[in-house]
């Protein structure tokens, strides 16, 4: 399977803003459904690929707001701007993506940051120089929401003046 990420949209069918019985028959088109301990709806392929939708807060909470897919062990692949997002180092991928992005590393933990588009890239720790360190040395999740979906109160507000929508 090949995904294509298409920040702020979604990801594949998953899209941001459905309904959660939307997000349902999307994720079903992927695979079998699991609940998640948090509430989400979720899907894992055999290959590893996992997808799970999260839900946003007060009035937005019938909606989705986040998409995140988990690194495969095999076979399937996801892009952003040609660039294999779980398949290229870490770094390579920052590299090329800055062409196209303004992504910025996070302050708390080894990912990296797109919050004009809101795209999100995970990994627990850096291994940079050792490709045996897979959980290091590649990106295990990558997140698209709405842009704001992490603002603060003051950005949040700030953006609802400049007349710009919530991150859900």
């Amino acid at each position: 399977m090949e995904l294509v990420l298409d920040p702020p949209h979604g990801i594949g069918p998953l899209r941001l803003g459905m309904t959660p019985d939307e997000a349902r028959a999307a994720l079903e088109t992927l695979g079998p459904l699991e609940p998640t301990a948090y509430g989400e709806l979720a899907v894992h392929l055999t290959s590893g690929l996992g997808f799970s939708v999260g839900f946003g807060a007060g009035p937005t909470r019938d909606r989705v707001n986040a998409i995140e897919v988990w690194r495969p062990h095999e076979r399937d692949v996801v892009r952003y701007r040609d660039v294999d997002i779980f398949g290229l180092p870490a770094l390579e991928v920052v590299e090329r993506l800055r062409s196209h992005i303004d992504l910025m590393p996070n302050e708390d933990d080894d990912g990296f940051t797109a919050r004009a588009l809101y795209l999100a890239l995970w990994r627990p720790f850096a291994a940079d120089d050792d490709p045996d360190e897979a959980q290091g040395h590649f990106f295990q999740s990558v997140l698209v929401a709405r842009p704001g979906y992490d603002d603060t109160p003051a950005e949040a507000a700030a953006r609802l003046a400049s007349g710009g929508e919530p991150g859900y």
